[in-house]
């Protein structure tokens, strides 16, 4: 009996709840046995993976059927698209400014000394410049760029099959849409199950980062830390927010539906890992799938706006404990070098750290500057991964109400998105 009580109160435990059970567990374990902790990175990493191998279909899938699903009218794929960057352009670039005000304010980088010249002769400083990055978006092989994960050049094959499916025959239109439909149906159903997993593959991921970074290393930088939280933080007040309420998202109930795919992102650090569950949970948040399928997707290659902010803070605190004095003209030079270089950030491993190097490189900043920021890099990734799921949630949400295509169901309503977990 007594067993069967403690069963039925164990099941009552939502999916959300038990994430943050294990997030507790994992600091915990990660502080008590840094060490041992070290080897759940195994599992995060599987937990991962499971993610990740959802993505290409996903993608795929609801891209093809937004597109040629819609073929009577081609035209308002590209009206979506030229808005879709538009928006993303502005918000980006007032990260980009935040990001600027705020650590010419704090001045992070003030006093620290920058490690022996040389010591950072491994990282990566290829510059990147606009010709790669709109290279990079055309695959020279679709299955390539699926095992790679490569989310912007599916998104490019998806478009351009999308476009050439709504143009043949409707007999062998109608069997691929099926297909792709299924196909998507199916994927959700796969994210539903993977995300069982998720307070394993999150405690695991916790307990590895408290474990590798300890919580003695926030004294040394903890004022750069602390500066990008703020700044990301004014971004989400000062920006994010007011368009939410111009669009007319009711803010409570977006957030409440997003909370596991933001918990997911901020405790794994990956984009990939959220995309999935998010782009289902905007799907009942009543957006239209070929708006979700699209804008998304665009939005993890054009408009990270967490990173780019994260970006301007780091150029700016490399130069200052370097005691270079960068004048107002040299920091809008960097804010629109970023600018170009940030959009091409999908497509690059380890995106921040490269991106960075390329703009140090660029303005004759010393790169020693980058193993300063590797210590505490993953806990100031947890925000910005965060603010780039949140980010490009709203810009879905917001490019749907634009279309005038956003139908939120009444709070209550059988058709209400459920938000337990």
């Amino acid at each position: 009996m007594l067993r069967g009580a403690m069963w039925q109160s164990l099941r009552r435990i939502s999916l959300t709840q038990w994430i943050f059970i294990s997030m507790v567990l994992g600091v915990l374990m990660g502080v008590a046995f840094p060490e041992q902790s070290q080897h759940l990175k195994v599992v995060s990493n599987i937990f991962l993976k499971m993610i990740k191998c959802i993505l290409v279909p996903l993608v795929f899938g609801t891209l093809v059927v937004g597109v040629a699903g819609h073929s009577d009218d081609l035209k308002a794929v590209g009206r979506l698209a030229l808005k879709a960057i538009f928006y993303f352009e502005v918000v980006t670039t007032l990260a980009l400014v935040i990001g600027l005000v705020a650590v010419n304010l704090t001045k992070p980088g003030i006093g620290l000394t920058l490690p022996a010249a040389g010591s950072a002769e491994n990282v990566t400083a290829n510059k990147v410049t606009l010709a790669d990055i709109v290279e990079h978006i055309v695959p020279k092989s679709f299955f390539e760029a699926a095992a790679s994960n490569d989310v912007l050049q599916v998104v490019f094959f998806a478009l351009m099959f999308g476009v050439a499916l709504a143009q043949v025959e409707k007999s062998h239109r109608d069997f691929m849409l099926r297909w792709c439909e299924s196909l998507t149906e199916v994927m959700f159903k796969f994210t539903g199950i993977v995300m069982k997993f998720a307070p394993l593959g999150i405690g695991a991921a916790m307990a590895y980062t408290v474990g590798h970074s300890g919580l003695g290393v926030l004294l040394n930088l903890g004022k750069l830390i602390l500066t990008l939280y703020a700044a990301l933080i004014v971004f989400c007040l000062g920006v994010l927010l007011p368009v939410a309420l111009w669009a007319g998202i009711p803010v409570k109930r977006f957030l409440k539906l997003l909370w596991e795919p933001i918990l997911l992102a901020f405790t794994t650090t990956s984009s990939d890992a959220a995309l999935p569950d998010a782009m289902k949970r905007l799907i009942s948040f009543g957006i239209p799938k070929r708006i979700v399928s699209f804008v998304m997707p665009m939005g993890y290659s054009f408009n990270l706006d967490g990173s780019t902010l994260y970006l301007a803070v780091a150029t700016v605190f490399v130069a200052q404990a370097a005691k270079v004095d960068l004048s107002i003209g040299q920091q809008l030079a960097i804010v629109l070098t970023l600018m170009l270089t940030s959009k091409g950030m999908a497509g690059i491993p380890r995106a921040s750290q490269v991106i960075l190097a390329g703009t140090l490189v660029t303005f004759d900043l010393p790169l020693e500057g980058i193993i300063l920021i590797i210590g505490v890099d993953e806990l100031m990734d947890m925000a910005r991964t965060t603010v780039n799921l949140v980010g490009n949630c709203l810009a879905t949400a917001v490019m749907a109400r634009w279309e005038g295509e956003l139908n939120i169901p009444p709070e209550g309503s059988a058709d209400a998105p459920a938000t337990n977990g």
